[in-house]
């Protein structure tokens, strides 16, 4: 079992029913978050990048939790800051690191880090027996067929909001370069300057791939593992 619970904009939740993990959790100020920071628990929390709108809350779950923070050093900087004693594991581009749940490899994505020194980046997580591409904030860039060859997407997490990363159409070439089997759409109508139609990625992906889009609204959840059952 692997379930996706959506909170609005980028941040998520996979359980596999033994482990948590929390992706860039922005909640407080957060107009689409379906749970407010001090409700969700977490076992490990990732964060692609130091903007506000992805490492949000981070630091205080860390530190209310215990949870251990995955992210590249500048970032989990920013997190000891707040939770000093919280466990870190810094990765990097190109890295790949065993967790109990699992297996994280870390990837390019082409956008602004927010923290000095830093660079944003992707992760896919292998749990539950799937391979999750969470792409973080990017615009397309061709590494992502090299991403689809190096291993196989079971799900991606991408964004489609235009104006700060991709919008639906790059997005619909993003899933054709990467092989996906099911795709999520997310970080698109928070505000109006990202505001798009994810019915209109649904149909763009869909007709240029063997993909399936799931769109998922801000409080729901879909279990992976059951997606090649649902049509």
């Amino acid at each position: 079992m692997l379930n996706f619970e959506y909170y609005g904009h980028s941040a998520f939740l996979l359980d596999d029913g033994k482990c948590k993990l929390l992706f860039d959790p922005f909640l407080t100020g957060n107009p689409l978050a379906s749970k407010k920071a001090d409700k969700v628990e977490a076992d490990y929390v990732l964060v692609t990048h130091a903007h506000g709108d992805h490492i949000g809350d981070a630091p205080a779950i860390v530190k209310r939790t215990g949870a251990v923070a995955i992210g590249i050093p500048e970032v989990l900087e920013l997190i000891q800051n707040v939770a000093p004693h919280a466990n870190t594991y810094g990765m990097n581009i190109g890295g790949a690191l065993d967790f109990p749940f699992g297996r994280v490899f870390v990837t390019p994505a082409l956008h602004s880090s927010g923290v000095a020194g830093g660079a944003p980046v992707g992760f896919i997580v292998t749990i539950g027996g799937m391979n999750v591409y969470f792409a973080g904030d990017t615009g397309l860039f061709p590494y992502m067929s090299f991403i689809g060859k190096r291993i196989k997407i079971d799900v991606a997490i991408l964004p489609i909001g235009d104006n700060y990363t991709m919008g639906v159409e790059d997005a619909a070439e993003a899933v054709k370069l990467l092989g996906a089997r099911h795709v999520i759409p997310v970080h698109y109508g928070t505000w109006p300057v990202i505001e798009q139609d994810p019915a209109e990625f649904k149909r763009l992906a869909e007709s240029a791939s063997s993909a399936k889009v799931h769109i998922v609204k801000p409080g729901g959840s879909l279990e992976l593992t059951a997606l090649d059952g649902v049509v």
